[in-house]
């Protein structure tokens, strides 16, 4: 992939997620894709802040839209080469003051194989 395909597919991730359309975001992860959160670890610490599979993923972003309706993340910056994406962005969740979120995605084959959230 180019980086211009990862600035799109980055975009992509965004839309999906500000939709709230878990399909459509977890579509763009390979099907043994990690994800890495510090907000998993807490919530879930038994996963040691690591999820694995579309199914995995799929259930987590279900949660969050279950649990914070309202959420959503206004990017601030992109940068990408040929196998990753580096994300910044706000983190607006209702009742919370924003918070900025670092997340790398890397890529192979068009998909992403996994992404890791940065944050305080």
């Amino acid at each position: 992939m180019s980086a211009t395909e990862n600035f799109s597919l980055a975009r992509q991730w965004l839309r999906a997620f500000n939709a709230h359309d878990v399909e459509a975001l977890v579509a763009l992860y390979a099907e043994d894709a990690t994800h890495t959160s510090p907000k998993i670890r807490v919530l879930h610490p038994e996963t040691g802040g690591k999820l694995v599979g579309k199914p995995a993923l799929a259930q987590w972003w279900k949660e969050a839209n279950a649990r914070l309706p309202g959420l959503r993340y206004e990017e601030t910056a992109l940068t990408a080469d040929g196998e990753r994406v580096f994300m910044e962005y706000l983190r607006h969740a209702p009742g919370e003051p924003p918070m900025p979120v670092a997340e790398v995605l890397e890529v192979r084959g068009g998909k992403i194989v996994a992404s890791r959230v940065y944050h305080g």
